[in-house]
């Protein structure tokens, strides 16, 4: 087997530039994403989950484009939830479904890659108050100049 002469530099410059990549893709198509939403929005009906609210963070936020935030009245409750809405999304196809906080903790955390769900006890969704530092209202605030 003849080797071709050279070095590695010499060979890239005979080959010449490299083509443009095409474009990428976003992320996941939007029917995908309210695909994998609606899986969600079910099994947290489904497990009596309460205050389901929804919000759109496309644009707004490099680490998601939307977040689901639940309620839960006990630990038991909030786990069970975790465990299901993980399975169910597994079943989808989603893969690997990272869970933090499950073993019995006010907050669990679910990343199900461009939907990140948050399941609250009330008290601490209160406290941690999502809605009111990811929500829409914030946007179209405007600071009030002092007089």
């Amino acid at each position: 087997m003849a080797k071709t002469p050279g070095t590695p530099r010499k060979k890239a410059a005979v080959a010449g530039p490299k083509q443009p990549r095409a474009p990428r893709k976003p992320k996941t198509e939007p029917s995908a994403l309210d695909r994998i939403q609606a899986i969600i929005v079910e099994s947290l009906e489904a497990d009596k989950a309460e205050q389901i609210t929804v919000l759109d963070l496309a644009g707004r936020a490099a680490f998601t484009d939307r977040m689901i935030i639940a309620s839960g009245l006990a630990d038991r409750q909030i786990s069970a939830m975790a465990t299901h809405l993980q399975e169910k999304l597994r079943e989808a196809g989603a893969g690997r479904v990272p869970v933090e906080g499950a073993g019995g903790s006010d907050w669990v955390l679910i990343d199900a890659g461009d939907i990140v769900v948050h399941l609250f006890k009330p008290e601490a969704r209160e406290l941690y108050g999502l809605e009111k530092m990811w929500g829409e209202e914030l946007d179209e605030d405007v600071a009030e100049p002092v007089a």
